[in-house]
């Protein structure tokens, strides 16, 4: 069947507020093979440590094209696991944007690292490489590039930087799962790439995150992290037939489990449709804002292929943002903003220091920015509905 027929045979999800037409920014979407998988994990003799957590893993590999998978808890604990095989600790700087959800800084803090916030090109909102470059000191260790709303950072500018000065290059693609940088997928363009399953992101496992990388060092270290730091698991122990395990290093519990991966290895396999319909819908919205003067879509460079977690609009008049915001949510349409600059939360201001007028070309974004709804539930509906609304709340 012709994708553009697809759209509109899939049947809109519930809803998750108390108005039977609200319209999250983005949603998860479970449909009855998911269930059944789930379901058959719960009827099989593993549901942690066992043969699916392993699959999945395999799975993302072979859709990513790396090597190594190591599936955690969360997107969260990804980056954590990430920051831990690199042997970030105190003393280290990590380079990281400000333009970001507040994971990707807590995670070198977990370390006992420095953040240092680098700031953001003003029409792409990713990672700027030559303020990053300002940023590299004789401390610096790594540099974690954010794929904003789902498009790939400029990995080439980043990689040349990192072998310059010897530095580790994490990709934080929590949000560009299926996304490309000059035809090379991500999860390839980094030292060690970060995901997330989040059940706003293109596949959900509940909660759940995953690290995939070419090196086995590195995929050995956070196989144990996620362990407590234990050499081996409870499956393994089984197969061996000992009881016998060591602790060989700090590590914590971020383990996924099996049913939460083999609803995350039936998702995958939808990844690519849901994808192309990410893509369609945006493009929707690209050509009808276009004639929207008091709006501008984000900047999306020709040699990057947008996995759109995301869709991020500025408004013109910055002071508007309140009163459309809710408008549009008095209409039922869960607008939100990705995302307050890091280095402006209180935790930040205080324990590092950070100021406003840090990271300008954050700063001035996070004034303007605003989420509309895309996800894989919605449809070419859905969006003129959102564009209509828009419209009316940017005249009243």
């Amino acid at each position: 069947m012709p994708f553009k027929q697809r759209l509109d045979k899939m049947s809109p999800p519930p809803s998750s507020a108390a108005s039977p037409d609200f319209l999250p920014y983005g949603r998860q979407l479970i449909e009855e093979d998911d269930i059944a998988a789930v379901v058959a994990a719960l009827r099989s003799d593993w549901l942690t440590t066992g043969p699916r957590v392993g699959e999945f893993e395999a799975a993302v590999c072979a859709f990513t094209g790396v090597q190594y998978g190591v599936a955690v808890s969360s997107g969260t604990a990804a980056l954590h696991a990430a920051m831990y095989a690199l042997g970030i600790g105190p003393g280290d700087e990590v380079i990281v944007p400000a333009m970001t959800f507040a994971a990707t800084a807590n995670c070198v803090v977990y370390q006992g690292g420095t953040p240092v916030f680098a700031d953001v090109e003003p029409d792409t909102l990713l990672i700027d490489p030559m303020d990053v470059a300002r940023r590299i000191t004789a401390k610096t260790r790594a540099i974690i590039a954010v794929d904003y709303a789902g498009q790939p950072c400029d990995y080439y500018a980043l990689r040349d930087l990192a072998q310059s000065h010897g530095l580790a290059l994490v990709a934080d693609a929590c949000h560009s799962l299926g996304g490309s940088y000059k035809g090379k997928r991500v999860g390839t363009l980094a030292d060690l790439t970060v995901f997330s399953f989040h059940p706003v992101k293109h596949i959900t496992t509940g909660e759940g995150g995953m690290v995939v990388t070419d090196n086995p060092e590195l995929a050995a270290r956070m196989r144990r992290f996620r362990n407590h730091g234990i050499d081996t698991d409870h499956r393994q122990r089984e197969a061996s037939g000992t009881w016998a395990y060591q602790m060989v290093g700090l590590g914590y519990n971020y383990r996924l489990t099996d049913l939460q991966a083999a609803l995350g290895t039936n998702q995958l396999a939808k990844l690519p449709g849901w994808l192309e319909k990410r893509r369609v819908l945006a493009a929707i919205y690209d050509a009808a804002l276009a004639k929207v003067a008091a709006v501008r879509s984000i900047v999306v460079r020709p040699n990057n292929e947008h996995a759109y977690h995301l869709y991020v609009v500025r408004l013109v008049d910055r002071d508007m943002r309140g009163r459309i915001f809710a408008g549009l949510r008095q209409h039922s349409i869960g607008a939100n903003v990705h995302y307050l600059p890091v280095h402006l939360h209180p935790y930040y201001r205080e324990v590092f220091h950070t100021v406003p007028g840090l990271c300008p070309n954050a700063e001035a974004a996070y004034d303007c920015i605003l989420t509309l709804p895309l996800h894989q539930g919605m449809d070419e509906a859905d969006v003129d509905r959102v564009v209509h609304v828009l419209k009316q709340e940017l005249v009243a």
